[in-house]
């Protein structure tokens, strides 16, 4: 499932997905796809109190 788009150029776009796998708890995937969908670069895969962290950290930067 996309939840949110971060960044898009003419080669790929940046995403972050909910990933819902045989009645386990969600994981978060942020990556670039190509723009078909059909090929993904690297990224990373975070669950939720990864996530929430992450937040905090960026939440501190500013």
């Amino acid at each position: 499932m996309e939840n949110g788009l971060i960044a898009l150029n003419a080669l790929s776009y940046f995403v972050l997905n909910i990933v819902l796998r045989n009645g386990r708890n969600p994981k978060y995937d942020l990556r670039d796809w190509a723009p078909n969908h059909e090929k993904m670069g690297k990224g990373v895969t975070l669950t939720k109190e990864e996530l929430e962290k992450l937040g905090e950290i960026l939440s501190e930067l500013e």
